[in-house]
């Protein structure tokens, strides 16, 4: 493959891999969030949070304990493993990051709260310690 076509295939590649991260991403955050506030995470609140059925939420739920993220068995609340409570924890840092940066150039807080849910997963380490030295800055 010639250096060119490499090159190209640089950002596709880190988008896929983006891609497979971000259910494990949305749910861990979002079990955190439903554990913090609720005391429990389940199943149904885990479809109705996200507008998904509860089949769905239930499919990623198991593949996501299969990745090892989650833990949850037949009529028990889902719960973080130690690995899934690491990234809910990143993800809720970024998220919040992207949040504070958006309003910080302007974009009301509603609109940037929906904004971030799509590009927070995209979004590299680099561009992320900018950011977060853009906000520290104060400019």
């Amino acid at each position: 493959m010639s250096k060119i076509k490499k090159n190209r295939a640089q950002p596709f590649k880190a988008t896929r891999k983006h891609h497979n991260l971000e259910a494990a991403e949305d749910y861990t955050e979002l079990v955190l969030d439903l554990t913090e506030t609720k005391g429990t995470a389940r199943t149904g609140d885990i479809a109705e949070c996200l507008g998904i059925s509860h089949v769905t939420a239930l499919r990623t739920i198991r593949r996501l304990q299969d990745e090892g993220y989650l833990e949850t068995s037949r009529g028990k609340p889902v719960s973080l493993t130690p690995k899934g409570k690491k990234l809910a924890l990143y993800a809720r840092k970024r998220h919040q990051l992207l949040v504070d940066f958006f309003v910080a150039i302007g974009v009301p807080r509603k609109i940037a709260e929906v904004d971030v849910e799509g590009a927070e997963h995209h979004i590299g380490e680099a561009t992320l310690r900018k950011i977060g030295e853009f906000l520290r800055s104060g400019r």
